[in-house]
């Protein structure tokens, strides 16, 4: 099994850092089917390079992205030609399955779960198709094998403990290859709650990296999650919407069970982009707000930013950069918009002959390769490199720590940012003595040692101002109410009862949270109504919403719907 290295991993821009934050999770989790007598060898590119690709195996499988396809297909082609049968997944080859049929004798289209075990079978028969994709109905994480992680070198990720507890996300923009990649099924599906925290418990250490999509998208899974989590002494990362910051508790959970930063998709500060790019659920949210919430909690953002989208200016990147500044965004990442084959986006801007390669080694977010509607080519270029210069130069990074209110965040957010951009040749050093876990420490006490929550002022969330510029005032998107989308709120139709911790630490066999037939069940009275498992005597559901369930008046309940109940 081979992760092929992204082309952009040997550029000159190349930080090495980067790409050994995390092993091949994806692949390790297909080998976790193969058969105790098996032999299987796991291989990385962008931390074990050069590779030694003078055997013959029987099997070879890759995971394709994008922007390691040419790669892979010379990985594949060079296989290929002793006989071996080499089988490609991914992204890339499920948005072009026949540029990757070119190259592969079986392709894999959409989530491995389901396709794989098939593929096993026929393969160990003798008659492997060239093509599998899994029915709709395979799609779930109940029962899946423990990840194969005695196949990951962990001395040579900064997180090897990296875990992924869903699939998908439960959002719908544009520029996502999301949808093309779960067409046909569901597109966010989680673990059961007891397997993601047995999981958990058999990972070593403290710090996890979740690396999910979306960690919050389900607020029943990740209440009951978090409150498990509660007690294990646990630091964690992940990644969240704006809209699930700001709704409810889950981002206080969060913050109780371990979380100490979180991955935000921001992506404009213009709306009329969020509406274009159907970024809906950043529409109407208040992002002060978003980093207000999380700094009270000890918690730091990375925000993530889009530039190059349809309604950007030249002066796009000095704003983008100017705003996280002054709301002391601990770490900033950009991304030059890229139209991914497969994508809606990419449909929309080829329909209006706006694209300009098909050279995938440049759909890389860091090259341009369509024609922006309001700057050139050049000027969304540079302007994305001036904005990483600009966000990490030291005056900045001081200026960001500056507006921290308490000492220990000031000092979290210069370890943080300034070790992140600022030590490369350091980096560098310990990835070529392969011993970049060994900095795994001091990421865990940079994460907790400085941790000073503030008690909220007014009520959860709330706190004192967050720092702006004299004048400023608070920056809201402010169209949903225009377009017919004030419903803000997307929380479920039913909730997860108020869990004691205890319980779920104790790995309380046969949890199941009401309205999820994806997970596992609490007690032994789970109902079926209406395609939804009801669990009647579950105290803290409100009855109301139970009557309404039950009656049909809302059979089809949906996650991704608004909550005919609202609090």
């Amino acid at each position: 099994m081979i992760l092929p290295s992204l082309i952009e991993a040997n550029s000159p821009g190349y930080r090495p850092i980067k790409y050994a934050l995390f092993p091949p999770l994806g692949l390790a989790s297909l080998a976790s089917y193969l058969d105790p007598d098996d032999e299987v060898e796991l291989l990385d590119e962008h931390v074990q390079a050069p590779l030694e690709l003078d055997d013959a195996p029987d099997l070879l499988v890759m995971s394709v992205y994008i922007t390691s396809a040419r790669r892979a297909w010379e990985i594949a082609d060079l296989y290929r030609a002793r006989g071996t049968h080499v089988c490609v997944g991914g992204l890339h080859p499920t948005s072009l399955p026949d540029e990757a049929a070119s190259h592969a004798d079986t392709v894999f289209i959409g989530p491995g779960e389901g396709a794989w075990q098939e593929f096993l079978v026929d393969f160990r028969a003798g008659r492997p198709k060239p093509r599998y994709e899994a029915a709709a109905s395979m799609r779930s994480l109940e029962g899946i094998p423990p990840v194969r992680r005695d196949l990951i070198e962990r001395r040579r990720y900064l997180c090897p403990n990296s875990i992924v507890v869903s699939r998908g996300c439960p959002h719908h923009c544009d520029f996502c290859y999301k949808d093309a990649f779960y067409e046909g099924g569901r597109s966010f599906y989680t673990q059961t709650v007891d397997e993601a925290l047995a999981e958990i418990d058999r990972l070593p250490g403290r710090h996890l990296y979740f690396l999910d999509d979306h960690l919050l998208g389900n607020a029943r899974f990740a209440r009951a999650l978090f409150d498990g989590m509660r007690g294990m002494g646990r630091l964690f990362q992940g990644a969240s919407t704006v809209q699930a910051i700001l709704r409810g508790d889950l981002i206080e959970r969060a913050a109780a069970a371990g979380m100490r930063s979180v991955f935000v998709g921001f992506e404009t500060l213009n709306p009329e982009n969020l509406r274009r790019h159907d970024k809906r659920q950043n529409l109407g949210r208040d992002y002060d707000e978003v980093i207000r919430r999380c700094h009270d909690l000890g918690v730091m953002v990375n925000g993530s930013f889009v530039f190059g989208l349809d309604d950007d200016g030249p002066d796009v990147f000095e704003r983008t950069v100017e705003w996280g500044i002054s709301r002391s965004l601990e770490t900033s990442t950009y991304h030059i918009m890229t139209p991914y084959p497969g994508t809606a986006l990419h449909r929309r801007i080829a329909d209006d002959d706006r694209i300009v390669t098909d050279d995938w080694d440049l759909y890389d977010t860091r090259h341009v390769v369509f024609k922006p509607r309001r700057m050139t080519p050049e000027q969304l270029e540079s302007g994305y490199w001036r904005a990483y210069r600009d966000f990490y130069a030291w005056p900045a990074i001081w200026k960001g720590a500056a507006g921290q209110d308490t000492l220990k965040g000031r000092a979290r957010h210069l370890a943080y940012a300034g070790g992140w951009r600022k030590f490369e040749p350091l980096w560098d050093l310990i990835i070529r003595a392969r011993r970049v876990n060994a900095m795994l420490p001091a990421l865990e006490r940079t994460l907790d040692a400085f941790v000073g929550a503030r008690k909220p002022a007014n009520g959860i969330g709330s706190s004192g101002p967050q720092r702006r510029e004299l004048g400023e005032k608070p920056f809201g998107v402010d169209l949903e109410e225009d377009l017919g989308l004030a419903q803000a709120d997307q929380r479920t139709a039913t909730e997860a009862p108020e869990s004691d911790p205890s319980r779920h630490r104790a790995r309380h066999r046969g949890l199941r949270l009401p309205g999820d037939d994806d997970l596992p069940a609490v007690g032994d009275r789970a109902h079926a109504r209406h395609g939804v498992d009801r669990q009647t005597d579950v105290p803290g559901v409100g009855q109301r919403r139970a009557a309404a369930v039950d009656a049909g008046a809302h059979p089809d309940i949906d996650i991704a719907r608004p909550d005919p109940f609202p609090q």
